[in-house]
């Protein structure tokens, strides 16, 4: 469809996209490092892929619910460009390797799912939707999600994207046991009419075009028990061995899988046949192929027949020893792709792909290798920064080096670059003073619990920051002029794990936290709160405030800092009172350096397998006035997966003691009231089985103890006995955060005390109800709720209480590790209760 573009708009919007393309291409600029160094193999797979003119986008709703194997194949076999849409980042999930939930987790996940893709050579792209938890039907999600913005965003990704084919993972009549899941085929088959219509979302079109792709198809699956394959359907055996990459692509997809390391998707690796099955939705029939009857060489266009065959001699005349060589031949080819000027705007989607594969290719066969780092991993607006650029020519190929721009400074150079020599320039300038911050774009604004908050159309459904701070190298070769940019990063040499790189953060001047998330108070004394303040940048001098609504008393002895130091922190204590008729509400913090006021926290993400990565939010805690009643005093705590109960058991005053193996060894474990488990403690620690007799002598003797969820899967086995009576961890769970809760016996002691529990400690909860329910229970357990979803049968399984000797055993499915850190009241005084259980007075 051709529209009336003004040509100001045309080129505004093209360099934009061509910037947000160029981003994930052979310049590594989407992970930590600058630029991946191709050997002459990976060379020949890019040359050949130089010649393919198709592409297929994959769709799904999470991170890990693709198919890497089927993405290995099609990116690398089949040399499409090849793209996963995610619909979301995956912030309602669990966490396998630590404390992170929420926005942290789907940060992690997201830089994941980005680290698979480097892995197994396809795009990522996502929509503005938010993983609010499991679902159980696609009527559920819908009714969170705005369904046409999620609908508009996936169609914005088809225009953009402008795939052959569309293939998605799951299908719309729920076999894939997930509300989430069933939503992203709906939308998929709707959003396949919609591209292609100009009255649907006529706002993109000042963007993109609209776009007809040829056919859909859901990409069935065996997993378990739910075969959805049939003979019938269309095959592809992607078992197959590619031996410039030296590996099967059941291999490729098991190291891409497991870079889902947070949900713990460790793969072993697959080799010899291995066939998809794919059931044709919508389109063009096709009766062998899935790409029949799609002309994916430069065929495609009458235009470009000819750049089809300057690929294929070069690829023809192409030496592994002297890749040089090549830099002639695709010299030629990137000047007939300049030279396309057709009205066919598929034709210039392509040439503008293909421009840069061709530049990549260019610079890699050249030999040339840019970087520039800064002498520190974070720097502030308006302030100065020091940086190195780098460059060297591996072979003999004549680059012209003519000039460096840092930042917004050129510095000319004119020099024609020797082969082995390193050129080094360094360079001091001020970060721009409106340089925004560089932590997630989709999370710089406030979100609802349906949708991120992105206003630049552009910007939507991109996977990761652009950089924020560059490097421009102008370079020659031939006489082809080209301007190659380099985002500024940070590099160290780390004893053991060697040269790290990490991204080049900008940030404000100091950040300030406040010391918890949750402050709980059961009466009107005194709680001290601290303000850790820590320093950017060198002598930061300033005062922090606190703000809380009507009937809290906040007093900051001394208010003042002054820290000399970059990385200087001061921690300022002060104290925060609640009035008889204090509500619940927020206590916000910030601080005031000369007349301007910051008042972000930063939360960091540091692990092996991803990027650094760091959060900026506001600075803020709960603060909680709730009716709480205690029994006992000392709590012990065995850590699983990674939650934050403990701290808010220490937040309502029990002194809680952390038992490692070492303690549960030998520990004399009467002297605490209660012991309470980590989420998934059963599934992470094998030592639990170790230890069981000594638990069950505990609650035999008179102790409680309180297991938090665990689940029975393949990703997470129990692998310990866990109570003193057999009973069964299912996945039954109840999704809706609003559910009825029923009693099934109101005079239960869990209901009574210390803390009378009603339906009202029901209010508030956050996300879901529980998970991982009980079943199949041994008649010495009692059950205490009655609980489930819109359209569902009642289940029982939520907490389960049993006595044993003079001491109790409770199973908790309810998600305290969500709401407990929400600062959500009933659930402090249920959680009280379980560890409140009084003792029996005869032994069973």
């Amino acid at each position: 469809m051709n529209l009336p573009f003004s040509h100001y708009l045309v080129s505004f919007v093209l360099m934009k996209m061509r910037l947000l393309i160029t981003l994930f291409a052979l310049t590594g600029i989407c992970s930590a490092q600058t630029q991946k160094q191709y050997n002459s193999a990976e060379l020949l797979q890019s040359l050949k892929k130089l010649n393919t003119v198709g592409s297929v986008l994959y769709v799904a709703a999470h991170p890990d619910d693709e198919n890497t194997r089927l993405l290995g194949y099609l990116a690398n076999e089949k040399k499409l460009r090849t793209g996963y849409l995610s619909l979301t980042r995956g912030d309602g999930g669990q966490n396998l390797i630590g404390k992170e939930q929420g926005e942290l987790l789907g940060l992690i996940r997201t830089n994941e799912l980005l680290a698979a893709r480097r892995t197994d050579g396809a795009e990522q792209f996502f929509t503005r939707a938010n993983d609010f938890g499991f679902s159980k039907n696609p009527e559920e999600t819908f009714g969170i999600w705005n369904k046409d913005s999620v609908l508009a965003d996936v169609v914005w990704a088809i225009r953009k994207f402008k795939p052959d084919v569309i293939i998605c993972r799951f299908p719309t009549t729920g076999e894939g046991g997930h509300g989430h899941h069933t939503a992203s085929a709906i939308l998929a088959q709707e959003a396949f009419d919609a591209a292609a219509d100009p009255a649907k979302f006529p706002e993109q079109l000042k963007y993109v075009q609209v776009w007809k792709t040829k056919r859909l198809f859901w990409n069935t699956f065996n997993f378990g028990t739910t075969n959805t394959t049939a003979e019938d359907q269309l095959k592809i055996d992607v078992g197959v061995f590619n031996p410039l990459l030296g590996k099967y692509y059941g291999e490729i997809a098991a190291d891409s899988r497991s870079m889902h390391k947070s949900q713990g998707f460790g793969s072993a690796k697959g080799r010899g046949t291995s066939l998809e099955y794919f059931k044709f939705l919508k389109g063009d029939s096709a009766k062998k192929d899935v790409f029949e009857g799609i002309d994916q060489s430069w065929k495609r266009f009458k235009e470009t027949e000819k750049i089809g065959a300057l690929v294929e001699a070069c690829l023809n005349k192409y030496n592994p020893l002297l890749p040089e060589n090549s830099v002639k031949d695709l010299l030629v080819i990137y000047k007939e792709l300049q030279k396309l000027n057709s009205a066919n705007t598929d034709v210039q989607y392509w040439k503008q792909q293909k421009l840069i594969e061709t530049e990549n290719l260019l610079l890699a066969c050249g030999g040339l290798w840019a970087e520039a780092y800064a002498s520190d991993y974070m720097g502030i607006p308006g302030k100065p920064v020091n940086i190195t650029a780098q460059a060297v020519v591996k072979n003999n190929t004549v680059i012209k080096l003519n000039s460096v721009s840092f930042l917004q400074d050129d510095s000319t150079t004119a020099l024609t670059m020797k082969m082995n020599e390193l050129y080094t320039f360094k360079h001091k300038t001020n970060l721009p003073a409106a340089l925004s911050y560089s932590d997630p774009y989709w999370l710089k604004d406030a979100h609802s619990p349906a949708l991120y908050t992105v206003t630049d159309q552009l910007l939507r459904g991109t996977p990761d920051n652009q950089p924020k701070a560059k490097v421009v190298y102008t370079i020659t070769i031939g006489d082809l002029n080209l301007k190659i940019e380099r985002p500024l990063t940070y590099k160290y040499t780390d004893p053991v794990k060697g040269e790290i790189y990490r991204p080049f953060e900008v940030l404000p001047p100091a950040t300030v936290s406040v010391s918890e998330k949750v402050f709980v108070f059961s009466d009107t004394k005194a709680k001290d709160v601290y303000l850790l303040v820590k320093a950017n940048t060198a002598n930061v001098s300033g005062t922090v405030q606190l703000n809380a609504p009507a009937g809290w008393v906040i007093t900051i002895k001394d208010p003042q800092f002054n820290l000399a130091n970059k990385g200087d922190e001061i921690s300022i204590p002060a104290q925060v009172i609640p009035s008889p008729n204090a509500q619940k509400g927020q206590l916000k913090a910030s601080i005031k350096i000369g007349e301007e006021l910051f008042s972000k926290s930063i939360q960091r993400i540091e692990y092996d397998h991803i990027p650094y990565q760091f959060i900026l939010s506001d600075a803020k805690a709960e603060l909680v006035p709730l009716d709480l009643k205690k029994t006992g005093t000392n709590i012990a705590y065995i850590p699983g997966a990674g939650d934050d109960v403990e701290a808010c058991l220490k937040q309502i005053g029990y002194t809680v003691t952390e038992l490692n193996d070492d303690m549960l060894a030998t520990a004399d474990l009467s002297k605490y009231d209660a012991i309470v488990t980590g989420v998934r403690a059963y599934n992470t620690n094998e030592r639990l089985q170790v230890h069981y007799n000594k638990l069950m002598e505990y609650v035999k003797n008179g102790g409680n103890l309180v297991v938090q969820y665990n689940t029975n899967s393949r990703v997470g086995p129990v692998v310990a006995k866990i109570g003193p009576y057999p009973f069964t961890v299912s996945r039954n769970r109840v999704t809706d955060e609003k559910a009825e809760v029923s009693f099934i016996n109101e005079n239960h002691p869990v209901l009574n005390f210390p803390n009378k529990i009603s339906k009202a400690d029901f209010d508030g909860w956050i996300q879901e109800r529980g998970i991982y329910f009980a079943t199949e229970l041994d008649k010495n357990y009692e059950t205490v709720f009655n609980m489930n979803d819109p359209g569902e049968k009642s289940q029982d399984g939520s907490l389960i209480v049993a006595k044993h000797g003079k001491g109790n055993f409770v199973y908790s499915g309810l998600v305290f590790f969500r709401e407990l850190p929400a600062g959500v009241p009933g659930a402090y005084r249920l959680f009280v209760n379980l560890l409140s259980i009084p003792k029996n007075k005869e032994t069973k």
